[in-house]
C-alpha cells in the first residue's frame, strides 16, 4: 500500500496526539496556585459523623484551613520516630476558631473506600482521637485532583475572599536534623488573625501519597 505525504503527516500527527493524550490520563496537576480561589467551594461532601458538608459552609469570617489526611498513614498517625500531626488537630483547630477561621480535614484515599479509609472507620478513627473539627470524605479524589493535593498531611488555607494563601507543610517537626521547630500553619493564622501578610506562602508538604483510585 502506498501513502501520500499528507497520509503519513496526518499519521504522525494522529500518533502524537494519542501519545499526548494518555500521558495526561489520572495525572493529578501541578497544584493551585497562590492567590487562585477555592474549587469546588459547594460540592457537598459526607463527614464521618454522616453530616453534608462544604467548604463554603466550614470556612469563616476570615478563611478556611483544609488538611489533607486519612486514618493509617505514619505521618498522620505517628510511628517510633515521628509522633505523627493528627496529635496537634483539635489544638490546631481550636487556633483557627480563635482567629475567625474554618478547619476541616479531607479524605482523599478513593483507593482504599472499602477498606481503611472507609466512612465507618473514619467515624471510629475520628472518634477515638477526638476530632473536634470535620473529617469528610472527597470522593474520587475530585476535589485532591483541583488542587493538586499529594501527601497526608498536606495544607491549604484560604483567606476570606476564598484564595489560597499558603500550601504545604503543618510544620518541620518531622525533620530530626532541623536546627528550630518552624511553625508554618501557625504562623499563618497569627498573620490572618492580625490582618498581616502571610511571609511564607509555600513549603514541601511531607507525608504519605494520597491513594487515588
Amino acid at each position: 500500500m502506498k501513502f501520500t505525504k499528507s497520509t503519513i503527516a496526518f499519521v504522525f500527527i494522529a500518533s502524537i496526539a494519542l501519545v499526548l493524550t494518555s500521558s495526561q490520563r489520572g495525572k493529578v496537576d501541578d497544584g493551585l496556585k497562590i492567590g487562585n480561589k477555592m474549587p469546588l467551594p459547594t460540592e457537598s461532601m459526607v463527614g464521618s459523623d454522616g453530616e453534608n458538608y462544604t467548604l463554603a459552609d466550614l470556612k469563616g469570617e476570615k478563611g478556611l484551613i483544609v488538611v489533607f489526611s486519612c486514618n493509617t498513614c505514619p505521618f498522620v498517625v505517628g510511628s517510633e520516630s515521628f509522633a505523627g500531626w493528627e496529635g496537634q488537630y483539635n489544638s490546631l483547630y481550636a487556633k483557627a476558631l480563635e482567629n475567625d477561621m474554618g478547619m476541616v480535614l479531607v479524605n482523599s484515599n478513593a483507593a482504599k473506600r472499602d477498606g481503611v479509609d472507609s466512612q465507618e472507620e473514619m467515624r471510629t478513627h475520628a472518634e477515638s482521637l477526638g476530632y473536634t473539627m470535620p473529617y469528610v470524605i472527597d470522593n474520587d479524589a475530585k476535589f485532591a485532583d483541583a488542587v493538586g493535593a499529594k501527601t497526608t498531611p498536606h495544607v491549604y488555607v484560604f483567606d476570606a475572599a476564598s484564595k489560597l494563601i499558603y500550601k504545604g507543610s503543618i510544620d518541620n517537626s518531622w525533620d530530626t536534623k532541623k536546627e528550630k521547630l518552624e511553625t508554618y500553619l501557625i504562623d499563618v493564622m497569627d498573620a490572618v488573625g492580625s490582618g498581616n501578610k502571610v511571609s511564607n506562602e509555600s513549603t514541601t508538604p511531607r507525608g504519605c501519597s494520597i491513594k487515588r483510585n
